[in-house]
C-alpha cells in the first residue's frame, strides 16, 4: 500500500512486499468481504502481478475486518426487470472461474490466512489456496443450496479431493457449518490456531516458503494439479520429466550443496537461475 493513500474504496488492499511475500488482503468489511466483480478483478490482477514480478516469493490471502469472505456478493446476481433471471454460469466465465485458475496455477506458493467466517465462493476461495490457517474462531460454509445453487468457484473439484466424497457431499448438500479445528481434523485446511497467533503464524510461513526454492514450489503444484486426473503411469512419467528439470537448475545445486556443508540453503542467491 502506498503510504496515505485512501484505501478505503479499494476493494483489495496489496502491501509492499516484504521479506518477499506479497500481502492480499480483501477490504470490503463492511459486507464481510463478499466478492463483487470489482474485488474479484483487484484479486485476479493482483494474482497476475505475482506471477509477472520477480521479487515475489510467495503470496499471503486474508480478509479486514472480522470475516474472511461471505461469497459472492449477491447484489451483483440480482434478477433483472420484470424478475429476469442472470446468466449465473457467464458471470462465473468471466469472473469467480479466471481466478481461481489463476490462483491454482500461480508458479509461487500461496498462504491463505481465515480470520473470520468463510462462506461459499469465500470458503472455495481460501481452499484454492496452496496452505491454509484459520482462526480457530472460523467457520467454513458451503452455503450454496441454501439459495437454490452449486458449489462454485471450484468447491465441488477441491472439497472432495480434501475431505472424500461423502464428508463433501453432506458439507454442500446439508449446507452446516464447520469450524476451523474440524476442518483441520478432516483435512480441509493445514492448521487451526488460535485467533491472537493467526497473522503471526501465516507471515512465518509464507516468509518461509519466499525463502526457499520457488521454481520447485512451481513444478510441485503443476504434478500435484496433474495428479488429479493422471493414471499412475502418467504420473510418474510427469514426476520423472519435472524431477529432470529442477535437477537442471541452480536450486538443486545449492540445495545439495548446502546439505553437504551443513547450513541452510541459500536459495535466494540463485533465485531466477
Amino acid at each position: 500500500m502506498t503510504a496515505g493513500a485512501d484505501v478505503s474504496s479499494q476493494p483489495v488492499l496489496l502491501d509492499k512486499l516484504e521479506a518477499g511475500v506479497l500481502t492480499l488482503t480483501l477490504n470490503r468489511p463492511e459486507r464481510l468481504n463478499a466478492m463483487n466483480i470489482a474485488l474479484i478483478q483487484a484479486l485476479l490482477a493482483a494474482a497476475q502481478r505475482a506471477a509477472a514480478d520477480s521479487a515475489c516469493q510467495a503470496v499471503l490471502i486474508t480478509g479486514a475486518g472480522r470475516g474472511f469472505c461471505a461469497g459472492a456478493d449477491l447484489a451483483d446476481r440480482a434478477l433483472g426487470p420484470g424478475g429476469a433471471r442472470p446468466d449465473l454460469g457467464q458471470a462465473l466465465d468471466k469472473g469467480l472461474n479466471p481466478l481461481v485458475r489463476a490462483l491454482r496455477s500461480l508458479p509461487k506458493p500461496i498462504v491463505c490466512a481465515v480470520n473470520g467466517p468463510a462462506a461459499g465462493a469465500g470458503a472455495n476461495l481460501a481452499l484454492a489456496c496452496d496452505i491454509v490457517l484459520a482462526a480457530k474462531s472460523a467457520q467454513f460454509l458451503q452455503a450454496f443450496a441454501r439459495i437454490g445453487l452449486i458449489p462454485d468457484a471450484g468447491g465441488t473439484f477441491i472439497l472432495p479431493r480434501l475431505v472424500g466424497e461423502a464428508r463433501a457431499r453432506a458439507l454442500m448438500m446439508l449446507a452446516d457449518p464447520i469450524g476451523a479445528e474440524q476442518a483441520a481434523a478432516w483435512g480441509m485446511i493445514y492448521r487451526a490456531v488460535d485467533d491472537e497467533d493467526l497473522m503471526g503464524e501465516a507471515r512465518t510461513i509464507a516468509e518461509r516458503l519466499a525463502a526457499g526454492p520457488t521454481h520447485t514450489y512451481g513444478l510441485i503444484k503443476r504434478a500435484l494439479a496433474a495428479s488429479a486426473g493422471a493414471s499412475l503411469d502418467a504420473q510418474l512419467d510427469l514426476e520423472r520429466d519435472f524431477q529432470r528439470e529442477a535437477g537442471a537448475r541452480d536450486e538443486y545445486v545449492e540445495g545439495v550443496r548446502a546439505f553437504l556443508e551443513k547450513r541452510p540453503a541459500d536459495f535466494r542467491r540463485v533465485a531466477g537461475a
